[in-house]
């Protein structure tokens, strides 16, 4: 299978898989550039995930299941107009005939919100939507910051050398946060020479690794004694859990 990504709106990644002349498609909030690839590449669209409701990661999707009559995959509750295969926590199912996957919940950004991974290629590969970044998470528009440390605890139990595609290019400014968090960090300034290099070439920051995040990813290091004490340098006051110290970071992000 191939990796590649197509640009949709100011910073949304849809990504796609590719395997022999197939094609499967994450989140296409546009179908614009879905139309052009395939008219490009000739490839046949068999299948469309999607990670959540909000509109830029589906508003292409009714159009794109009209044209090519894939199968869609994502989050159950008939909210979602579209998803033609609903899924529950912890489903498997299989897309481009034969690449199984694993949807699993992944809460804080939104409610509904699904992960997908797959360890049946050469690296395990997850898309995390809008909840994981590379270096960050999603704003907690519906979840509260125990859905979110719900989430990131499940993402550190995959394998540390899993591929993180997210929805959104978001890295130099979530590293520039991180670094704000963790000053004396040196894996962040790492991570952000290297992102800043890529990105000076408009090329993707992504995908980002598990391992890389445990250990540049506020978010994900909330135990960890240097975020703990950022956090209460911020809120000003003692915080008594590790949703709390997440729920601080992320209003501090919010305003950063």
């Amino acid at each position: 299978m191939k990796i590649n990504h197509l640009d949709a709106f100011s910073d949304n990644y849809i990504w796609t898989m590719e395997s022999e002349g197939k094609l499967a498609i994450v989140d296409p909030g546009d179908a614009k550039p879905v139309h052009e690839y395939i008219k490009k590449t000739g490839y046949v669209l068999t299948d469309v995930l999607i990670t959540h409701h909000h509109w830029d990661h589906t508003g292409g999707l009714e159009e794109v299941i009209s044209e090519y009559g894939c199968s869609a995959y994502g989050p159950s509750g008939g909210h979602i107009k579209g998803i033609t295969n609903p899924l529950q926590d912890n489903e498997n199912f299989h897309i481009l005939d034969n690449f199984e996957f694993r949807a699993f919940s992944a809460p804080g950004h939104t409610n509904d919100q699904l992960s997908y991974f797959c360890d049946k290629t050469k690296k395990p590969i997850l898309f995390s939507g809008d909840t994981l970044f590379y270096a960050g998470c999603g704003r907690l528009f519906e979840g509260t910051p125990g859905d979110m440390l719900f989430s990131m605890d499940r993402y550190k139990e995959l394998p540390p050398s899993t591929l993180v595609y997210c929805g959104h290019e978001y890295t130099e400014s979530n590293l520039k946060f991180a670094m704000a968090v963790e000053p004396d960090n040196q894996d962040i300034l790492q991570s952000m020479k290297k992102v800043q290099e890529a990105r000076s070439m408009n090329k993707p920051s992504l995908p980002s690794q598990i391992d890389t995040e445990f250990k540049i990813n506020p978010f994900m290091r909330c135990r960890e004694l240097s975020v703990i004490e950022a956090a209460e340098n911020y809120s000003k006051r003692k915080l008594k859990s590790t949703a709390e110290v997440l729920g601080e970071i992320r209003n501090w992000k919010d305003n950063f």
